[in-house]
């Protein structure tokens, strides 16, 4: 008996010793940090890389297409005709500027600035998707699973904010109906933003840093089985709101 004891004690001791270091490391790696201040250049810098990359490649698929249509390979892209406009019609759009939503759904053609606008934001959300997925595995590796849709939310606001904004969400809200409303009073990606031209102008830059970070709550949430649809929203800088839809049923 004696000598059975001590061979399970010497199996079980040994066990880690078989697996080799790099295993591991891989199974458990070492949380690596970096400076606060690092992150928010980071952040600057992506958005500025993105935007120049963006216009790179729109710029070749719009010559590749020309290319396309020259040969014969693919239709010329038809233009619509401008819509004649009355005089006061005429008036009121030299005095106002529309937005981009306004102007797609008026049948209007957005400008190139517009479109390279948009193209940077799709790049950082999907970046953001990217990031706040890896995020989630790490936080949830030792946690059972949701039972509710609220418990995932509230990991968000807690877990999810805590570890890439140092702070939990300020407010939360919802209309029990698949809509949750995430409102963070200083939100640290845009608490430097800035503009010499004005606040709107300022407000209007810190809309597309936002969009990494909603990135970051959409692939969350994916990560732990919900597909929802994040929508920031700034209107008084540096307060920054996030809108969670959910599908019907969720």
């Amino acid at each position: 008996m004696a000598s059975r004891s001590s061979t399970q004690i010497q199996s079980s001791t040994s066990a880690n010793s078989l697996v080799p270091q790099g295993l591991l490391a891989l199974a458990d790696p070492p949380l690596r940090q970096i400076d606060g201040a690092a992150m928010d250049y980071f952040l600057i810098e992506l958005v500025n890389t993105l935007r120049v990359s963006s216009a790179v490649a729109t710029e070749r698929s719009k010559k590749i297409e020309a290319e396309m249509v020259e040969a014969g390979l693919i239709p010329a892209p038809v233009v619509p005709p401008p819509h004649p406009l009355k005089k006061d019609a005429m008036a009121s759009a030299r005095e106002s500027t529309t937005s981009l939503n306004s102007r797609a759904s008026t049948g209007g053609r957005p400008s190139a600035a517009d479109e390279a606008e948009e193209a940077v934001r799709t790049r950082l959300e999907t970046i953001g998707m990217h990031v706040g997925a890896n995020f989630t595995e790490r936080l949830c590796r030792d946690r059972p699973l949701f039972a509710e849709t609220l418990d995932a939310i509230k990991f968000i606001c807690k877990d999810i904010w805590a570890a890439c904004w140092d702070k939990q969400v300020d407010n939360l809200r919802t209309n029990h109906r698949g809509v949750y409303v995430l409102q963070d009073n200083s939100f640290k990606p845009v608490s430097r933003v800035s503009s010499w031209e004005g606040r709107p102008e300022a407000i209007k830059r810190a809309k597309l840093y936002a969009a990494l970070p909603a990135g970051i709550i959409r692939g969350a949430l994916s990560r732990i089985g919900y597909q929802t649809t994040v929508t920031p929203e700034i209107t008084s800088l540096p307060q920054c709101t996030f809108q969670v839809k959910l599908p019907k049923g969720t």
